[in-house]
């Protein structure tokens, strides 16, 4: 006898329920309702939501998403640069990146926000002091979480602009001085509190949010952090009386890492975040973080991390899970960037309006602009950016694996090319005198690849236009007792 329709529709919905599994915190640990511990492993998708200037390329022409939007609507008027958003949020993340995700391992996203696809801007708002709510960002949120929940991966919201801007550094909160800071108006601290309060209500029985990063890098004069507290207070404070029990990740002061005044906790799902940057990896590297973990018995969680080498990617990785803290890698695709799993093409359309923002070509057509800007929202597609295998390699098998593996296959009699060695790690793969950027640990700026080509390995590859025998890339910089490995099939 076959089940009507809606016992079938119960039952789906039961098995759904019953393998959601809602984070929470348990002392040191983060764990799944099944009291399972978790240790999240997480891709930023950096560059969807809100545009950063050193990722556009446009630091000298727009390096806040404001200033870029305005140079764009200055060029082909707002109709078109409003399509072009449209475009490049639709084609930045997708199912098919999700899915990739997923395949690599990852199982959490982190979303950096931007607070206008939510509601409007203080000066913007009809009535002060009140908040009006659009959809472009809560749709975007419900798609993440409909592409992550099959994979059970968690999505992590971050507020990476909040009102008004939070940091003194202008392009990672599209912060404009011309008008108030969220730390210089009320204004702004309600809408951001408001915001999370409508947050709350709309996801806060969602078992694959994995928890809400409140406020991205804050980057601020606050004394004390009396402020900060204050606000993240009254921001948990209005989530929890949505009745809403997810964890709360807290970032300290100055680009996250400054916790003065933010401790003891004040929620018992408070999770302290912090960021960690261009710094060695030793074992003891941690230790200026993991006694807040001891001292008051919550969990932490690197939430931002990467812009390096594979090398630095590896040792990190390495460094955090040893200490059983989660993390959170930045990010997954940038314009002409070998750190990241997808690269990508910077089209000459695209180049040409850069230039001119930097004073150096004239300035493109309203036509030209248009074609050039679609076409670079087309490139950020998977089937168009560049994959970066040795990236997800060193994130996850070299991690805990010293095997290399061929990155080419490569048979004798046959052709090689030099920049296809294997994949692995420094020292059995390959070698090289210069592996990463360590420069807030040493003061002194040393490169991975220096050619900053093809792969993101300490090994130093350079484009060239050779004729004969190119695959379009050489090895380059080469230093004595430099080498590299390959594995090759002799066929005679």
């Amino acid at each position: 006898m076959k089940a009507p329709l809606y016992v079938l529709i119960i039952m789906l919905a039961f098995s759904n329920i019953a393998s959601a599994q809602m984070l929470r915190t348990e002392g040191k640990e983060i764990v799944n309702t099944n009291d399972e511990p978790v240790l999240l492993r997480g891709m930023g998708l950096g560059g969807w939501a809100l545009m950063e200037g050193y990722m556009m390329q446009s630091t000298n022409g727009g390096n806040t998403q404001h200033e870029f939007r305005a140079n764009l609507v200055e060029m082909m008027g707002e109709e078109r640069t409003n399509e072009f958003f449209a475009k490049w949020r639709a084609n930045h993340c997708t199912r098919e990146d999700i899915d990739s995700l997923a395949s690599w391992g990852f199982n959490s996203v982190r979303l950096p926000m931007h607070y206008n696809l939510f509601t409007l801007p203080i000066e913007q708002e009809p009535v002060p002091g009140e908040h009006t709510w659009i959809e472009p960002g809560f749709a975007m949120i419900d798609s993440l979480i409909e592409w992550c929940t099959p994979h059970e991966m968690y999505v992590i919201l971050d507020l990476h602009a909040a009102p008004g801007g939070q940091g003194y550094d202008q392009a990672i909160s599209d912060y404009d001085p011309s008008k108030p800071s969220l730390w210089e108006s009320k204004d702004n601290r309600d809408k951001t509190v408001a915001l999370w309060k409508k947050i709350a209500q709309r996801y806060k029985d969602e078992p694959w949010v994995g928890g809400y990063d409140l406020i991205n890098e804050p980057n601020w004069d606050l004394p004390g952090g009396s402020v900060l507290r204050q606000l993240y207070e009254e921001i948990t404070d209005s989530i929890r009386a949505q009745n809403d029990q997810h964890i709360i990740f807290i970032e300290g002061n100055w680009f996250a890492n400054d916790h003065t005044g933010l401790t003891p906790p004040w929620d018992d799902e408070l999770v302290y975040s912090f960021h960690k940057y261009w710094s060695t990896n030793t074992p003891t590297d941690l230790d200026w973080i993991l006694p807040l973990r001891e001292q008051y018995n919550v969990p932490l969680w690197m939430g931002e991390s990467g812009e390096n080498s594979n090398v630095w990617f590896r040792d990190a990785i390495r460094l955090f899970e040893n200490n059983n803290i989660g993390w959170a890698w930045w990010t997954m695709k940038k314009i002409e960037n070998i750190t990241n799993p997808y690269n990508v093409t910077l089209n000459e359309g695209y180049r040409n309006i850069l230039e001119y923002w930097k004073g150096n070509a004239p300035k493109p057509s309203a036509d030209d602009t248009y074609s050039a800007m679609m076409q670079l929202a087309e490139n950020l597609k998977l089937q168009n950016a560049t994959f970066m295998p040795d990236v997800v390699d060193a994130m996850f098998r070299q991690v805990y694996s010293d095997e290399t593996k061929p990155f080419k296959q490569h048979t004798i009699p046959g052709l090689m090319y030099m920049a296809d060695y294997d994949l692995g790690r420094q020292n059995i793969a390959y070698y090289d005198m210069t592996e990463a950027n360590y420069h807030l640990s040493t003061g002194t700026y040393t490169a991975g690849n220096q050619g900053y080509m093809y792969r993101n390995d300490g090994v130093d590859i350079e484009a060239n236009n050779d004729n004969v025998n190119n695959n379009g890339f050489h090895v380059a910089f080469v230093e004595k007792n430099e080498w590299i490995n390959y594995t090759v099939d002799i066929l005679e």
